[in-house]
């Protein structure tokens, strides 16, 4: 998932270049993405459609990988080859990335006319604009710090339900103990840092998280309270299946919902999953934070990137943005995806108890100012940085490695990266 900004600046040059001379149908978008999951593919149609009543027609390059690695290799070479596509789902700080290369599109004349100031979260305005200026649309807000349960395992071990470490554990154990998997777990570096998110949390509370992984304080990430997120990381670690190495997060959100685990801790696009298979909040499947993470919440959030192809798209990439913007795909994407509105003023009404949930907490944590970009999935700090938290972490994960030692070389990864 690294990417050097001499890497952007190399594909964004020769891309710049030559996609002044791509010839594109007016009215057609091509979009590339990685939504290819059963909850992801169903919410991703309501705009397809959406947008295809506007008289646009959508050219859908999707491509596999849940962390969209591979959908980013694809976007340089098509960059370089001056190939670019209409629009590019990004995450986090990569908008940034692409912006300060000069290769995405101004939507400051669909965001004025539409006023998205008024509605976008100021923490969300900072990953999508560039300079003061709206450079992509954003979709949603997901947070990373849920852990997701099957309610009849739950009830047949009996809870409580896991507000702290030390009950977070007994609860896994319990499980255990009845003969299903406490944890269901995908052994890929983006999956084993979506749980440290959340164990840092609880470690050392938000302001820690803020020091360490936002400040990037050099202190912070080598103290005994980062060794403790370790040490909850090391405990995890014991509670997976002996086949988690390489499966997918969407297989992981599998098992718990079929009653072969108990437990997944992973952002709320998990709960895309549970609806996509018929199941209910509160009837099938619980939402509970992170253990030691409620009040804080780790965030990140899907937007699409308009790439620069010529005045001919221009009219059908801001039809795109407004598409994305609008309130009522605003929800009715977001109920189908997990996650939450990118806007602060889509009621909760329809959403289910864990939505509900979500807005509530997403609410109270930036009234806290406790509403934090998410290290794992590239909303605390740039490329090389969250790369290198997960060389050192997915390997802590798979090692007898000491929680001190993590700590240190976390610390020592991150001077290097940035």
């Amino acid at each position: 998932m690294r990417t050097q900004a001499s890497s952007f600046a190399a594909v964004a040059a020769v891309g710049l270049t030559l996609a002044a001379g791509s010839a594109r149908a007016a009215e057609q978008v091509e979009i590339i993405h990685w939504w290819t999951s059963g909850g992801e593919a169903a919410a991703l149609k309501v705009l397809r459609e959406n947008l295809e009543k506007e008289g646009v027609q959508w050219k859908d390059a999707a491509i596999a990988g849940g962390g969209g690695d591979q959908a980013r290799t694809v976007l340089q070479a098509r960059m370089a080859a001056g190939n670019p596509p209409t629009a590019m789902q990004m995450l986090g700080l990569v908008v940034q990335d692409w912006a300060q290369q000069g290769v995405l599109g101004d939507l400051t004349p669909v965001a004025e006319k539409e006023g998205w100031d008024k509605v976008v979260p100021p923490a969300l305005q900072n990953i999508v604009k560039y300079q003061g200026h709206y450079v992509a649309a954003p979709f949603n807000m997901h947070s990373t710090n849920w852990v997701w349960v099957n309610k009849a395992l739950f009830e047949k071990v009996g809870g409580p339900e896991p507000t702290s470490w030390e009950n977070f554990v007994t609860l896994a154990k319990k499980f255990k103990d009845a003969g299903v998997v406490p944890i269901a777990h995908g052994g890929q570096a983006w999956q084993e840092a979506t749980i440290f998110d959340g164990a840092v949390i609880s470690a050392g509370g938000p302001e820690f998280y803020k020091k360490a992984f936002i400040d990037l304080d050099e202190t912070a990430l080598a103290s005994p309270t980062m060794a403790k997120a370790f040490d909850e990381l090391r405990t995890i670690r014991g509670l997976v299946d002996p086949n988690f190495s390489g499966r997918d997060w969407n297989l992981a959100t599998a098992m718990v919902i079929n009653g072969q685990a108990g437990m997944q801790i992973m952002g709320d696009w998990a709960k895309g999953e549970w609806v996509n298979a018929g199941k209910k909040a509160g009837q099938d499947f619980l939402c509970f934070r992170y253990p030691g993470s409620q009040g804080a919440v780790t965030f990140n959030t899907d937007s699409f990137g308009m790439m620069k192809v010529g005045k001919a798209q221009e009219d059908a990439q801001m039809k795109l943005a407004s598409a994305i913007m609008d309130p009522k795909f605003q929800e009715a994407f977001n109920i189908k995806k997990g996650s939450i509105p990118a806007r602060s003023d889509v009621p909760d009404t329809n959403f289910d108890a864990c939505g509900k949930k979500a807005i509530a907490d997403a609410k109270e944590a930036s009234a806290h100012g406790t509403l934090m970009g998410s290290m794992a999935h590239g909303h605390a700090a740039g490329e090389s940085v969250k790369g290198a938290v997960y060389d050192v972490v997915t390997a802590f994960f798979n090692s007898d490695e000491s929680s001190a030692d993590a700590a240190k070389k976390l610390a020592d990864a991150v001077a290097n990266a940035k």
